[in-house]
C-alpha cells in the first residue's frame, strides 16, 4: 500500500509528543509537509528535524505546518524535542498503520542483514489534504530547502 501524488491522504488520529493527538483534519485548510524518519536521536534524523526547526519560520510563512512521524513512543519524542529544542509536532506511530499507510515501511538492508523500517520520505500535502508532491529514499542534506522550495510551487 502507498500513497502518491494525487492522492487524498485520509484522516487519522494518533498521539504525539506532551500526551497531545494530532488528527490531519485539524488541519484542513493548510499545508502540511509530512515526514517520516527511522528513529529519534540518530544522526541522520536529528540533521533532517534540525534543519526543518531551522527552516520553520520560512514554512509558517507559507502557512504550512511541519509533521515528523516514526515508529518511536511519544514519552521518546518529548526527550528528542527537548534536546534538540524542537517546536513542531512528532507522531508516535507505534503500530506501524501510517507508516504502511503511506509505504514507507520496507524492508532495508545493512550490513547484508536485512530488516524491516522506516524509508525517510516525506510528503507534501495540500490545504484539501491532497498530496502534491512526494519525496523517498530522502538524502538529509539541503531537503528542507528542497521541501521549501516546493511549497512555493503549490
Amino acid at each position: 500500500m502507498s500513497i502518491d501524488v494525487g492522492a487524498a491522504v485520509p484522516d487519522f488520529t494518533l498521539p504525539t509528543d506532551g500526551g497531545a493527538n494530532l488528527s490531519l483534519s485539524s488541519l484542513k485548510g493548510r499545508k502540511v509537509v509530512l515526514y517520516f524518519y527511522p528513529k529519534d536521536d540518530t544522526s541522520g534524523c536529528t540533521a533532517e528535524a534540525c534543519a526543518f526547526q531551522e527552516s520553520l519560520p520560512d514554512f509558517g510563512g507559507a502557512d504550512a505546518v511541519i509533521i515528523g512521524v516514526s515508529k518511536d513512543s511519544a514519552a521518546k519524542h518529548d526527550k528528542f524535542k527537548a534536546k534538540y529544542n524542537l517546536s513542531f509536532p512528532l507522531i508516535s506511530d507505534e503500530e506501524g498503520k501510517l507508516c504502511e499507510a503511506f509505504g514507507v515501511w520496507v524492508e532495508k538492508s545493512m550490513y547484508g542483514r536485512k530488516y524491516f523500517g522506516i524509508e525517510r520520505s516525506t510528503f507534501l500535502i495540500d490545504a484539501e489534504g491532497v498530496v502534491r508532491k512526494v519525496w523517498r529514499k530522502v538524502k538529509v542534506t539541503g531537503h528542507a530547502k528542497d521541501v521549501l522550495k516546493a511549497l512555493s510551487e503549490i
